[in-house]
């Protein structure tokens, strides 16, 4: 830090003190939270086709919209997040009593 002693505050136009002032960070390429572009497409296209069908997921991850087009094949109608009770508990017996209640 020898250039710190030569001058300890930030002098304008010192390459040196602009250097000092660099943070390097790898950024999105190392985190562990991104998603590749494959599985993204791939959710991407998993909703769009619930979509098409009238079906109505409870979120966007692969995991809600199979859900949600089990829920609807058990129901046989589209299953819609923003009316019925979560796909969580929509099994053939639930779907049932549903039917005879009116409630599908």
């Amino acid at each position: 830090m020898r250039h710190r002693l030569d001058h300890p505050e930030d002098v304008e136009g010192c390459f040196g003190c602009k250097v000092l002032g660099l943070q390097l960070s790898p950024g999105d390429a190392t985190s562990s939270k991104s998603m590749s572009n494959k599985k993204w497409d791939a959710e991407l296209n998993a909703y769009r086709s619930a979509r098409d069908q009238g079906i109505q997921p409870e979120g966007t991850s692969m995991a809600a919209i199979q859900r949600a087009v089990k829920a609807s094949e058990v129901m046989g109608k589209a299953y819609d997040a923003n009316t019925m009770t979560s796909a969580n508990y929509i099994n053939k017996q639930s779907a049932t009593t549903l039917k005879e209640a009116g409630a599908i």
